[in-house]
């Protein structure tokens, strides 16, 4: 390469000594070489470089790196209750976060935390220059046969078999899963229901077990233990709901209305 204008490589040479061209030649040549040595090792290596760097950031992770695992432990978590479908769908992390690289990660259920619905699984780095963990969003399906509202169904009706049919449902969707259809018959529905919806305990109006100054029986429960007695109710029973009654004795009992009659007091 001579420079622009130059008639002569090395103007600063006079042309009578043509040893110190000589000299001059080789210098130029081996400081070519060597630049040219360093970009091949630049060109070879920072590649690798960076594609490690981008790997290791879960932030850029193809979701389907971490589904299978995070389907496994959906599926594990609910495991106990037979004939449920889980399905996982994974969500993305805070794309501001600035993770060290990490080799391998592990993803980790927070403990007391329900397994369906939205929720975070713990993602930690556990092979890596530096240990870290974050939390990965969830959002777990959990999908069962349940009777959803056949047709449209006024608030009011009384429920009976042709007014609702089976269907798959998410029982995951909303806090209160959806009802089984076990006691649903005879039931009034304290709002309408679209066709296809499933039933819930909000949709139903609560039933009155007994009225004030009926005779109701109380159970009276314990670790290994229950106790039956007659009492007078002093307020009505209505489902779920706290009640009172008085006993033969005269002590007065708080329990829950669980049934025509029926009383239960935890003790």
């Amino acid at each position: 390469m001579h420079p622009v204008n130059s008639p002569h490589p090395y103007p600063n040479l006079s042309r009578r000594d043509p040893l110190m061209q000589a000299l001059a030649r080789l210098a130029w040549r081996a400081m070519l070489a060597a630049w040219g040595l360093v970009l091949v090792a630049a060109s070879l290596v920072a590649p690798p470089a960076r594609a490690q760097a981008a790997a290791a950031s879960p932030a850029g992770l193809p979701q389907t790196q971490l589904a299978p695992t995070l389907q496994a432990l959906a599926e594990q978590a609910v495991a106990q209750h037979p004939g449920l479908r889980v399905q996982v769908q994974v969500g993305t992390l805070d794309p501001r976060l600035a993770l060290a690289p990490c080799q391998r990660m592990e993803p980790r259920w927070p403990a007391g935390q329900r397994a369906w619905g939205r929720v975070k699984v713990a993602l930690r780095c556990v092979e890596g220059p530096v240990r870290w963990q974050v939390y990965l969003p969830l959002q777990v399906q959990v999908w069962a046969q349940r009777p959803v509202a056949a047709q449209a169904l006024p608030a009011g009706t009384v429920i009976e078999a042709h007014h609702l049919a089976q269907a798959e449902v998410d029982l995951a969707a909303e806090a209160a899963a959806p009802l089984a259809a076990a006691g649903l018959a005879g039931r009034v529905l304290a709002r309408g229901l679209p066709a296809g919806s499933p039933l819930r305990p909000a949709d139903l109006r609560q039933r009155q077990w007994f009225a004030a100054g009926d005779t109701v029986r109380v159970v009276a429960q314990g670790p290994g233990f229950a106790i039956t007695a007659d009492a007078v109710a002093l307020t009505p029973g209505l489902e779920g709901q706290p009640s009172r009654a008085r006993t033969e004795q005269g002590r007065t009992l708080v329990g829950r209305a669980v049934g025509d009659k029926r009383l239960e007091v935890d003790l």
